[in-house]
């Protein structure tokens, strides 16, 4: 999605919103830092039922039709770097690996 795609879906969920507001807060951040991580971190930070509620509560069907898959600064990411290998992405996510998920960000080492 280009950033006036973004803009007008964040205005669109914001208008129609009825709930608590926290949640339509969160579920903002978790897609305006999507935009430079990417939804495979996203996924790594958030249970898939927090995604899904927020992914809901945007008006979206899923992430992957508004994110990058790999965003420009997914290296900053703890849970991406722990990541030893992509065939373990979805173990990761479902929860059958433990110890990768982390909603930590730092710059690398160089």
């Amino acid at each position: 999605m280009t950033d006036d795609q973004i803009i007008s879906l964040v205005d669109r969920a914001i208008d129609g919103f009825q709930g608590e507001l926290n949640d339509l807060e969160s579920a903002i951040g978790m897609l305006m830092i999507g935009r430079h991580y990417g939804w495979r971190v996203i996924l790594l930070i958030h249970s898939p039922a927090t995604v899904r509620k927020y992914t809901k509560l945007l008006g979206l069907k899923n992430l992957r039709e508004a994110l990058p898959e790999v965003g420009v600064l997914a290296h900053r990411s703890n849970a991406w770097r722990l990541l030893d290998d992509s065939r373990n992405f979805w173990k990761v996510v479902r929860g059958q690996i433990a110890g990768v998920r982390s909603a930590k960000a730092e710059t690398p080492p160089r």
